[in-house]
């Protein structure tokens, strides 16, 4: 009476074991599939008070000096704001700091949440120079102030204002939207300015207050020679994408969808004909393992009494 009580004690408890360990482990395998998750795209927005594309030849054209300058220049999904007044050269001047742009005010903003992006700059009271001319201010500028802005489920704007006085080579010049303005100054140079650049798409937007071709030799000097390109508040953004819908959570099992089969599927399922989910496979899993240990516990019952 003993002997078998102490048989039957083992033998429940390997069978219960048994049958947790599959019933857990089902559970475990389920969570491993995991559901993706999209992340929303906030947008993009940049922004920068100055940025130049010049190439300066010396001495005849001996010594060529690339100016390349930016400055407050910012880039958001980190949102970003920065306030420099001053832009400096090294090496050109007689191997000294050359002083590019100064002004009272200098700063560029860019800003990105998700309701939209946002980019903007302001320059107020800004002389800029290059080499070869170093008393003569390239151009002078009351304040431009550049804007973009785009927000979700709305057409991106862009925008460009100029308030105050324009001096170019020491010429006092009126600027108009949609035509460059040239500057002639016998002796010093050419600079063709184009006034409030903008575009926008369905989804970006991008505005340039003021854009400079420059080219500067000084009394045919060959002193300094200079030529390219030169942008004030140049400013960019761009829209929040839509997010992608999630996916559809699995119907309950008591629910079965009429007419719909995977693609590759057997065109007959025994789990869909008896209302089957996806746990079924480890019920059945701890219905064999509770068989097999009541199995054995039958046959080792037998052999101790025989």
């Amino acid at each position: 009476m003993n002997a078998n009580t102490d048989f039957r004690m083992p033998a429940r408890r390997f069978t219960a074991t048994a049958a947790a360990t599959v019933l857990a482990a089902g559970p475990m395998v389920l969570a491993g599939a995991g559901s993706a998750h999209a992340s929303a795209d906030h947008g993009r927005a940049s922004a920068v008070v100055l940025r130049t594309g010049l190439d300066v030849s010396l001495l005849n054209k001996t010594v060529n000096v690339p100016l390349a300058v930016s400055l407050n220049e910012v880039r958001a999904p980190r949102s970003a704001e920065r306030n420099a007044l001053t832009a400096r050269l090294d090496g050109v001047d007689g191997g000294q700091p050359f002083s590019v742009l100064r002004a009272d005010v200098a700063s560029a903003k860019a800003t990105v949440s998700a309701s939209g992006a946002e980019a903007s700059t302001n320059l107020t009271h800004a002389r800029i120079h290059v080499p070869g001319l170093p008393l003569l201010s390239l151009i002078e500028v009351g304040q431009v102030t550049s804007k973009a802005t785009c927000e979700a489920g709305r057409k991106p704007a862009a925008s460009a204002t100029l308030l105050g006085g324009v001096t170019v080579l020491g010429k006092k010049v009126t600027l108009t939207v949609g035509g460059p303005t040239e500057v002639k100054v016998p002796g010093v140079g050419e600079v063709r300015i184009d006034f409030s650049k903008t575009r926008t798409t369905s989804r970006t937007a991008a505005a340039s207050a003021l854009e400079l071709h420059v080219s500067v030799n000084p009394l045919k000097l060959n002193v300094a020679d200079v030529e390219g390109t030169l942008t004030l508040g140049s400013v960019t953004c761009e829209s929040p994408s839509a997010a992608p819908a999630s996916a559809p959570a699995s119907a309950p099992a008591s629910v079965s969808a009429p007419d719909t089969k995977p693609q590759g599927a057997p065109a007959k399922s025994g789990l869909a004909e008896t209302g089957g989910t996806s746990t079924t496979p480890f019920v059945v899993g701890a219905a064999v393992v509770l068989l097999a240990a009541g199995g054995a516990a039958v046959a080792l019952g037998r052999r101790h009494r025989s």
